[in-house]
């Protein structure tokens, strides 16, 4: 239970100066590997966040627990769309180059 505390505020410090969490990738990974791998995590997330919802209406699950999950799942839902608009303006803008 200690360790946990000290987990909380390790996230919090980080969180507090901005810095963000890095996901180490390995140089094996293509492109398209990388994004299959985050929409994965994205979908994952939802699921997790609507099981525990669920739980939570049945009153199995703590309300700070519901929140947590529907928050992080909205954080990666977000960092998803972000990247599919990045991906897509990158494809635009190649589109408007002059051969």
């Amino acid at each position: 239970m200690i360790e946990a505390i000290g987990q909380i505020g390790d996230s919090a410090s980080s969180a507090a100066t901005g810095q963000a969490k890095t996901i180490s990738i390995s140089s094996q990974m293509s492109f398209g590997e990388v994004l299959s791998d985050m929409a994965a995590n994205t979908i994952s997330s939802v699921r997790t966040a609507d099981k525990t919802a669920v739980q939570g209406l049945m009153g199995n699950a703590d309300t700070r627990q519901v929140v947590d999950a529907v928050m992080q799942a909205e954080q990666a839902l977000q960092a998803s769309i972000a990247v599919r608009d990045k991906i897509v303006t990158a494809y635009l803008e190649i589109s408007r180059m002059s051969i």
